[in-house]
């Protein structure tokens, strides 16, 4: 017997209950028949998922490991059914829409926000992975129309064939967050040297992210001690002095965590819109390139960073060539807003 969705669903819901009585109402089936379907189950796996007796059914240790695996499965083929049907029912009520795919970033809300202003009537979606190459290919099935991605410097996405692409930052530098009290934390710029003794939070799950960071490493002759999780975690970690993490140089200012770029930008991203072949992504694409511009002018630091680098995302669109850009002149201004407060070799530039 090859296991279905529906035999994943009756392990959830007897889990979730505890009993195959009430696991069996809450499928509308009878429970001799949930019993059988149990048996199966267990036979074709080898193996018992749960020990019956008078308290109920409890799942062994092999029943909590499928449990594991089987719950995001169930959730997301509900998940999808109910996605289905909303799509067919926007789409028999003749109403458009925009279905948006995104990695992490921090001008998501600024870009959802503009859309629906610039876009009324529009049932815009949005859908947040860690994976690019999981959007990508969402995008190329026509489950997305279109997907904003971050592309690791040195590790290529697998775009599919035919899909459109536009550049929206060519390179983007990755910064480093840190203890507020860490020594490295008093310097504009700061070497990778400068935390060779330190740990190391990545998310291996984000594409690229510990290939491209194990290759700095390299290149720069450190060796860190590193610890995989997720960015939520590291951050918590962050501020307890226990760990130190690559973050988007649009991350805002905390009292408790200093965000500072690495000297000579060794870790870098290219940010892209991929589209389908055809579409017309005008208004997307302007509405995410003001609302990165809005979030870039937020974070001073990074601000800083693209005045020093004559970036026309800088300034707001007055025409403006790069090259008439002021740049900022070295002060003794805090740290935080980078203008180095050190010998000019210490500077950005």
């Amino acid at each position: 017997m090859e296991l279905e969705v529906r035999h994943l669903r009756a392990l959830c819901a007897i889990a979730d209950t505890g009993s195959l009585h009430r696991a069996a109402r809450t499928l509308g089936v009878s429970q001799p028949a949930l019993t059988t379907q149990l048996r199966r189950i267990e036979n074709a796996l080898g193996a018992e998922l749960f020990s019956r007796g008078r308290t109920g059914c409890r799942p062994t240790l092999l029943g909590r490991a499928v449990l594991s695996r089987a719950r995001p499965l169930v959730d997301g083929m509900s998940a999808l059914v109910s996605e289905a049907r909303a799509e067919a029912e926007a789409a028999r009520a003749g109403g458009s829409r925009l279905r948006i795919g995104c990695t992490a970033s921090r001008v998501i809300g600024g870009w959802l926000r503009r859309l629906r202003l610039r876009l009324p009537g529009t049932d815009i979606s949005l859908r947040v992975d860690v994976s690019a190459h999981a959007l990508l290919r969402a995008v190329d099935a026509g489950g997305l129309d279109v997907a904003f991605v971050h592309e690791v410097e040195g590790c290529p996405l697998a775009v599919p064939d035919g899909l459109e692409q536009r550049v929206l930052v060519d390179r983007e530098p990755q910064f480093i967050s840190m203890a507020r009290d860490h020594p490295a934390a008093a310097l504009p710029v700061v070497d990778l040297a400068d935390l060779a003794a330190d740990r190391w939070m990545v998310d291996p799950t984000v594409d690229g992210e510990w290939d491209g960071l194990r290759r700095v490493f390299a290149e720069a002759g450190v060796a860190p001690a590193v610890l995989h999780g997720d960015y939520l975690t590291a951050a918590s970690l962050v501020v307890l002095g226990e760990a130190v993490a690559p973050c988007q140089p649009t991350s805002g200012p905390r009292d408790d965590m200093a965000i500072r770029p690495l000297r000579d930008d060794p870790l870098a991203v290219r940010l892209l819109l991929v589209s389908r072949p055809g579409a017309d992504t005008t208004a997307v694409y302007g509405e995410l390139e003001a609302a990165y511009r809005e979030a870039a002018r937020r974070a001073a630091g990074y601000h800083q960073w693209l005045l020093r680098h004559r970036s026309p995302l800088a300034l707001p669109d007055t025409g403006v060539p790069p090259e008439e850009f002021p740049v900022p002149a070295d002060s003794a201004e805090s740290v935080d807003g980078f203008p180095s407060a050190r010998p000019r070799a210490e500077s950005l530039s």
